[in-house]
């Protein structure tokens, strides 16, 4: 780890605080569940009668499952990027601080952090669509699905994250 722009290697080990951590988890929660109902949504109306389910259901109906699956996860989500944000925020890689002691992260860390979370957010959201709609082919479409949209929502999220120092210890503070 070193200061970006600058040839010394100053070792560093920046602290995210757990307040931190809880406002990107709630931050994300609303951004993902959003994209969760509307894919889920999608997908029960659009691609499940061609799997041979939910043929008869109403818009209405559609609607009310991908509000449950997107409800649910707002708990088990939560939860689990909060740890997620936890064990990132012990890990030291692709980590700098600039001249003024901010701590900044690169984008490698942010598109690993996604990829990581994605693996784990995708599998939940199918184990929720799978409760909830009974079909698993149903299920892996709406957790499949989300690997492009939240791939592309998450690293959004963290390159935003990465300008706000709310949170952050200055200079490798604690």
């Amino acid at each position: 780890m070193a200061v970006r722009g600058n040839s010394a290697r100053t070792p560093v080990h920046a602290h995210e605080s757990r307040a931190r951590s809880l406002a990107k988890a709630i931050s994300w929660r609303f951004v993902g569940t959003l994209d969760t109902l509307i894919l889920s949504f999608l997908v029960l109306t659009f691609l499940a009668p061609l799997f041979g389910v939910r043929e008869t259901a109403t818009q209405a109906q559609n609607l009310h499952t991908a509000g449950y699956i997107a409800l649910a996860e707002v708990i088990t989500k939560t939860l689990l990027f909060f740890v997620h944000e936890r064990v990132w925020s012990r890990l030291g890689w692709a980590v700098w601080t600039d001249r003024r002691g901010r701590r900044i992260e690169g984008l490698r860390r942010s598109s690993s952090k996604a990829a990581s979370w994605r693996i784990v957010a995708s599998l939940d959201t199918a184990l929720l669509a799978l409760l909830f709609t009974g079909h698993l082919l149903t299920a892996v479409t709406i957790g499949g699905g989300e690997v492009a949209t939240k791939l592309l929502l998450y690293v959004f999220h963290e390159r935003v994250w990465d300008r706000i120092p709310y949170g952050r210890a200055r200079g490798g503070q604690t």
